[in-house]
């Protein structure tokens, strides 16, 4: 399963940005049953969970984006954002979306490709 995500790019510290993330049509019918989430990863770190949402609204978010990134789905559209507001150089990562299910906490199945989202001081 190949998702989609876009949105990222270079903002300034303070700024926002919004990604997106459109799941392919093999699970259009589908997609509303699935849990997704959000991951970043920076060079020689581990990907982090930023935030995610079950098939059922509930959202989790890490400690670091709370307050300032809102994870949202519109399974009409097939998408899944995540809006960044109050973005910090720490932000600066490779956002992934993912496809997964919730167990005692969220793992992912299938990833997008990624996008970059660069935050200058």
């Amino acid at each position: 399963v190949q998702l989609q995500a876009s949105g990222g790019g270079l903002v300034q510290a303070g700024g926002s940005l919004r990604l997106s993330c459109v799941a392919p049509r093999s699970i259009f019918s589908s997609f509303r049953s699935y849990d997704m989430g959000w991951y970043r990863q920076t060079p020689g770190k581990q990907r982090e969970l930023v935030a995610s949402i079950s098939s059922g609204g509930r959202i989790n978010s890490a400690d670091s984006v709370k307050g300032r990134f809102t994870i949202s789905r519109d399974n009409g559209k097939k998408k899944v954002y995540l809006q960044m507001n109050g973005l910090k150089p720490e932000d600066t990562a490779v956002y992934y979306c993912t496809r997964g299910y919730f167990d005692t906490d969220y793992s992912p199945l299938d990833w997008g490709q990624g996008t970059l989202v660069t935050v200058s001081s």
